[in-house]
């Protein structure tokens, strides 16, 4: 099935969507997306949502179960508060890519940029290049993986989530600490970049999660809060 958006609206795409079927969906492909924004927004179905070109902000926003991959870049908010599925970025993301989602696999192939993963709550996020300033910034669970570099105050504020970075990291935010690299992290961090189709040694990344310092009020550490 395809929908071509210089003939139809976006509330007629998203209509589309929100109408197939949650099984056996199959294919659907949108022709010229021309980075409108909220693309392919509250899909529940598993279908195969290619998106051909760059979007705007917010698409794939409260995705599950779809498989979504945008064929160019992404603005703002990509797959916000998704629940399940896979979000597939060709390009890069602007700032707060996987922001506050639940679930699924968000995988960027390019560079993401700043708070990439905030207050993210299980999303697994794949980033191939670098990510910007305060990425996981208040994250609670799930995983961030970047093979490129790090912006500054990295995981700040983190509370359980799980970050995996291959090159340098600018800082580390408050409460975020490096962690010792046990088995059972080289075994989802080989999950991850398999399910990402990155082929990459997980022995050459770092792990870092929260020094749970900062879970209770201590006037010690006013300053960090």
């Amino acid at each position: 099935m395809s929908f071509d958006l210089a003939n139809g609206t976006l509330r007629d795409l998203n209509r589309a969507i929100h109408a197939l079927p949650p099984t056996n969906a199959g294919r659907f492909e949108v022709a010229n997306v021309l980075g409108q924004h909220a693309v392919a927004c509250g899909a529940h179905t598993d279908a195969e949502i290619h998106l051909m070109g760059s979007v705007g902000y917010y698409c794939a926003g409260m995705n599950k179960n779809a498989s979504v991959t945008v064929h160019g870049s992404a603005g703002p908010g990509v797959a916000e508060n998704m629940m399940s599925g896979r979000v597939v970025i060709e390009g890069d993301a602007s700032q707060y890519a996987g922001a506050t989602a639940h679930g699924g696999l968000l995988v960027i192939k390019g560079n993401a940029s700043s708070r990439c993963g905030i207050s993210m709550k299980g999303i697994d996020i794949v980033v191939r290049g670098n990510i910007g300033h305060m990425s996981a910034f208040m994250a609670q669970s799930g995983t961030l993986v970047v093979c490129g570099d790090a912006g500054e105050a990295l995981g700040d504020s983190i509370y359980e989530a799980e970050i995996f970075v291959r090159g340098q990291v600018a800082s580390l935010g408050a409460d975020c600490e490096e962690k010792e690299m046990r088995a059972e992290d080289l075994d989802r961090l080989t999950a991850l970049l398999t399910a990402a189709e990155i082929d990459l040694e997980p022995t050459a990344f770092r792990r870092y999660g929260s020094a749970r310092r900062l879970y209770h009020f201590n006037i010690d550490n006013a300053g960090a809060y």
